[in-house]
């Protein structure tokens, strides 16, 4: 993937601040996503070149490096090292001698134009016939951001993901929470003189749902129960994330109380058969609309419990 100013692909400044590329990553990953994009390829490209641009400048130390070293910054430390390594070397072999390059003075920093003069005699030195052996590099890690709905991260379940141009299947296990990342080994970029291919770092993006809110593997909700209800008790059928399931009211329930329905909460995460809980707070809604009928006896109840 050719990205020569990881700030441009973003769009943003490169006095910008975290927040900034947080921000600006965020916008462009949901205009670009290839599930919103599925027939675009050219989305999906950008979508890859926000995702490296995101995994360098969201990283400090990273965004440090890049900043000074350029498209180079992987590897910027290492050359200084082989460099500084090199004219020690170069020092120890030719003092008080002659030695050097062309038999006349030893070689300095200043005999060569420009970096890739130096690349050249390092490339020599490391990686050339009868040199040391080749150092290898790792390529970088891609991020990406995933957003599942609740009941999508309540079941295990296959998704495609487009990364490089490759139709990817992963499998999401049950139970992932938001905020969590998983790594998928060798579907980031590709590594230097052999080396291996860099991860895919994905990180899932869980909304609550309009009738649940989830904290770890419990599931909270509120269900709606009239006042006759819960003044006699009776029964009432709620819509859990994975089914119905009938509650008994007890008589003389209270408005806001609690419940816990054991198990019936969220699965936890790579463990078979084990779930959390759901806890159901009851709101009682008051009857409008009364008839005349209706209000005589509310008010004969009143004086019998006056």
């Amino acid at each position: 993937m050719a990205i020569t100013d990881y700030y441009q692909t973003l769009g943003i400044n490169k006095d910008a601040t975290q927040d900034d590329i947080k921000t600006a990553y965020r916008k462009l990953a949901r205009k670009l996503h290839p599930d919103l994009n599925p027939n675009d390829k050219e989305a999906g490209k950008k979508f890859q070149e926000i995702n490296a641009a995101n995994e360098i400048l969201s990283d400090p130390d990273k965004r440090k490096k890049y900043d000074k070293y350029g498209k180079d910054w992987e590897h910027g430390e290492e050359m200084e090292k082989q460099r500084q390594q090199y004219e020690q070397q170069q020092r120890a072999s030719n003092a008080g001698s002659r030695g050097g390059f062309g038999g006349g003075r030893r070689a300095s920093a200043g005999d060569f134009d420009n970096d890739d003069d130096l690349s050249d005699i390092f490339s020599s030195m490391f990686g050339g016939s009868g040199g040391r052996k080749q150092t290898n590099f790792k390529g970088q890690d891609f991020n990406a951001e995933l957003t599942l709905s609740l009941k999508e991260a309540y079941t295990t379940h296959q998704k495609i993901i487009t990364v490089n141009n490759k139709n990817i299947r992963i499998t999401i296990n049950a139970g992932v929470e938001n905020g969590q990342t998983i790594r998928l080994k060798g579907y980031g970029s590709p590594g230097m003189n052999g080396g291996p291919a860099g991860d895919l770092l994905i990180t899932f993006n869980i909304p609550n749902d309009a009738n649940f809110k989830r904290d770890k593997n419990d599931l909270y909700m509120t269900v709606d129960i009239d006042i006759y209800t819960a003044i006699l008790g009776g029964e009432v059928v709620i819509e859990t994330i994975s089914g119905k399931v009938k509650l008994k009211i007890k008589p003389e329930t209270q408005n806001a109380i609690v419940v816990r329905v054991k198990g019936k909460g969220f699965p936890v995460y790579k463990s078979e058969g084990q779930f959390g809980d759901l806890f159901v707070t009851y709101n009682i809604k008051m009857p409008t609309n009364l008839t005349e009928k209706q209000i005589e006896l509310l008010k004969q109840m009143q004086s019998l419990v006056g």
